[in-house]
Formats: C-alpha cells, structure tokens, sequence
C-alpha cells in the first residue's frame, strides 16, 4: 500500500522499493518504477501498484488416489511479478488516488490462479496413485509435477508471473484412515514393545536366578568352609589338650623329681644336720665333761673358804642388779658369827 499525503489540492506518493507505481496522467504514462516519489493530482491521475517482491502462497486442498481414497495436499508456491507492466494489464492493480489502497483484490486472482493450476496438476498425479504410495513416495511426485505444471503453464507468463519455488509440506489422508494405517505400525511397535518387556523379565528372571544360584552356591560353600573350620578348631582342642597333658606330665614328672630330690636333699641335710647335732652334741658334752672334771680337779686343793667366796662370786654373777643392799645389825652380827666359826673349823678340818 502507498504512502499518499495531502497537501492544498495536491497529493504526493512515496512507494517502496518492492512496489512497482505506474502514474498515468491523461492516459499517458508519466511515472513508471519501483520506489518512486512525486506529486500528482488525483483528479488526472490514474495509479497503480504491483509488488515485486517474492510471495508465499500456501495453499490446501483434496485430492482422491486411484485407490478412491481421499488425501488433504499441503503446498506452498513461491512466487514473484517479473513484468509488471504486463501484471497491471492482466490484473486490476490500480490503487485509489486519495488513500493509496487497492480498488480490486489482484493478489487473490493471483493467488486462485497459481492454487488451480497446482491443483490440477496434484490431481492429475494422485489419481493414478495408491494411497500407500502416496504415503510414501507421493510428497516429492506430487512437487515434482506441480512445479513442472506451473513452469509450462502459458497464462503465468502472459500474466507476467513466475514461479520460485514449489514445496509440498505433507499429505494426509481423513483421518479414519489415517488411524487405521497407523494400526498395524502401533500393533508392530506394540509387539516389539512387548517382546522387549517380555524379554527384560526373561533376563531378569535369568539373572535373579543366576543371583540365587550364586547365594546358595556361597551358603553351600560357608556351609563347608564352617564344617572344615569347626573340624579345625576341634583338632586344634585335642592338639592343645594333649599339649596340655603333656606339659602337665612334663610338669607334674618334672614336680614330684623336684619334690624327690627336695626330700632327698632335705632328708641328707636333716641326717647330716643330726649327725652334726650329734657330734657337737658329743663334743659339747665331752667338752663339758673335760671342763666340769678339770674345774674339778682345779678346786680339788682349794680350801673350803675360797670355794665359798668362789660361790658366792659366782651366785653374785647370776644374780640381778642391786642398787643398794640394808643390812641389819641383826644379820651381819649373825653373818659374822657365821663366818667366824667357819674360819675357826676350817684348819681343824
């Protein structure tokens, strides 16, 4: 659409670059270009605008297989205005002075044309195809035809149109069918699906029972390891009770040759400390005997007065400590009479 402004009776048009104006003035052709920029008088003037830029048409429609089955085409068909002159002959492209819109709707001719003449051609090629081929083969004959359709089409470049690019985006038959063919892949996916759970618990089941073949495996071996080790430890009870006897023997032989020889030690000792005792005993004796007859004989020439004064010696020897000794006249006057009558007897005897 251009940018017309107003301006005291006059207008000015400023296009784009993708637009193509054409300004007739008096039926004569005064401007002609894309991107242009002037002024005019609405009332002379006669304007069009075809756009020069690629367009995208998309388009849908049906189609029937030579299996009599319906397909829903998706496509879309690039497209451009290589001659605009020509376009703004063939088509209404002229625009309204004052706003700058388009009196007509020249796109949708354009548009009705290139979807008739792809349809024609989609048609063609699908009605002498199945629709499992279509299904997977058809996408790229269908595009292959429709582009070879337009390219040989003669109102396209008498319309001064041509064509870009052709792309089919999908076919699709209604939807019933469509379930129905996805049946037996979901069925095969479903199998397959079951197959592998089926065969995940078939290696679960192969490895629980390998894991509980290796339990019991390991239980059977501690089983035999604890027969083996309390088979052991019973052997090594004997092996140590016997060590044990033995040294109790070794201890108890070596104990009662101790005690023996202890017996036979102490018992020589005791006959030698006899026979010792004894000896000393004799000799003490002998001793005593030789002492007592020589002490004897020594007192033998002594008178009686001096064998007194040697007993009282001797009784003074063993008797205790006397600090102090009274005497009464009584007893020394008796003392003395004592002593007196023995001096005076002694001689005479």
């Amino acid at each position: 659409m251009a940018d017309i402004t107003r301006r005291l009776g006059w207008r000015h048009l400023r296009g784009a670059p993708t637009a193509h104006v054409r300004h007739h003035r008096s039926g004569r052709l005064v401007h002609d270009g894309p991107g242009l920029s002037f002024w005019y008088r609405s009332l002379t003037a006669a304007l069009s605008e075809v756009p020069v830029d690629d367009r995208e048409l998309a388009m849908t429609f049906h189609a029937r297989t030579s299996d009599f089955q319906d397909v829903a085409v998706q496509a879309t068909v690039t497209y451009r205005i290589v001659d605009p002159g020509i376009a703004a002959a063939r088509l209404d492209f002229s625009i309204d002075p004052d706003t700058g819109a388009w009196r007509g709707a020249p796109l949708e001719q354009l548009g009705s044309l290139l979807t008739e003449t792809a349809q024609q051609h989609a048609l063609d090629v699908l009605a002498r195809t199945s629709l499992a081929a279509a299904l997977v083969d058809g996408v790229a004959s269908v595009r292959e035809r429709i582009a070879d359709g337009l390219a040989a089409e003669p109102r396209l470049p008498a319309t001064g149109i041509e064509v870009v690019a052709v792309r089919v985006v999908a076919l699709r038959p209604e939807p019933e069918v469509e379930r129905a063919l996805r049946t037996p892949a979901r069925e095969q996916i479903q199998q397959e699906a079951d197959k592998a759970t089926y065969e995940r618990r078939a290696v679960a089941v192969e490895r629980e029972r390998a894991i509980a073949e290796n339990e019991l495996a390991s239980q059977i071996e501690l089983a035999r390891r604890e027969e083996q080790l309390v088979d052991q430890r019973g052997t090594n009870a004997r092996r140590e009770a016997e060590e044990h006897a033995a040294a109790d023997a070794v201890r108890a032989g070596a104990e009662a040759a101790r005690t023996v020889r202890l017996a036979e030690a102490e018992s020589t000792r005791t006959v030698q400390l006899a026979k010792a005792e004894a000896t000393a005993a004799r000799e003490v004796g002998e001793a005593r005997a030789a002492a007592q007859a020589a002490w004897l004989r020594v007192h033998e020439d002594v008178d009686v007065a001096t064998l007194h004064a040697l007993t009282g010696t001797r009784l003074a020897e063993n008797l205790p400590r006397i600090d102090s000794v009274t005497v009464s006249p009584d007893v020394l006057t008796g003392l003395l009479a004592r002593l007196g009558n023995g001096a005076s007897g002694g001689p005479e005897q």
